[in-house]
């Protein structure tokens, strides 16, 4: 039952999903609800007096900044393109990629006078990345595959996450710059910081735990 201490925590689904299982797991919070899930979206741990909430990547932001929940993790990528109000408070270092312009093997976005067009599911993340750089393109909203786009000529080039580079060879496009690294984040609702702070941080705490013994163990 939830009451005024419970900490409640929205998890992305899926990949994101595996990865925070396995950092709670390792910090001693209990996820075996989590784990067992079936079709429920609500899960609690009554030792630390958690809830968790699975929902989408989109939604994660939206949760936590109308307050319904205290902590989201969700990766940077959402954080870039949402403009909403919270605390970026820890980098988890899992679902490690990165933003990427691709494109042609030939093209040259910095070659001729034409407005260049740029594809992509992160229109807000593509038009500050060009802004900082000084350079007026048009951006196209893509919802499916967006390396569709340049073979077929609706686009000079791509913005889109990239892991292995492995979607973008098969289909014949180079990454032609970086924009920066993506990985998973904890984020907290702004007045649950003030409400809920000793219960808050004491999440935190564990969670860099995990997050800084798993370092030490890659770095050897």
């Amino acid at each position: 039952m939830k009451n005024k201490n419970t900490v409640r925590i929205a998890i992305t689904k899926g990949r994101i999903e595996k990865y925070a299982v396995d950092i709670f797991q390792e910090s001693g919070i209990d996820c075996q609800e989590l784990i067992n899930k079936g079709r429920k979206l609500i899960f609690h741990d009554s030792v630390n007096n958690i809830d968790f909430v699975l929902v989408k990547a989109i939604d994660v932001l939206t949760y936590v900044d109308h307050g319904v929940v205290d902590i989201g993790i969700v990766g940077k990528d959402v954080l870039l393109e949402q403009n909403k109000n919270y605390y970026e408070v820890l980098d988890l270092k899992m679902g490690k990629c990165k933003f990427a312009i691709a494109a042609l093997p030939d093209t040259n976005l910095n070659e001729g006078y034409n407005r260049k067009k740029i594809a992509t599911k992160y229109p807000n993340v593509a038009r500050n990345y060009f802004r900082g750089k000084g350079q007026d393109v048009e951006i196209i909203k893509i919802e499916g595959s967006v390396e569709l786009a340049p073979i077929l000529g609706l686009s000079d080039a791509i913005l889109d996450i990239v892991e292995t580079g492995n979607t973008l060879k098969e289909n014949g496009l180079v990454i032609l710059e970086e924009v920066c690294d993506i990985s998973a984040r904890v984020v907290v609702n702004i007045a649950s910081m003030k409400l809920k702070r000793e219960e808050i941080l004491n999440i935190i705490s564990m969670l860099q735990n995990s997050v800084t013994v798993k370092e030490n163990l890659i770095a050897g």
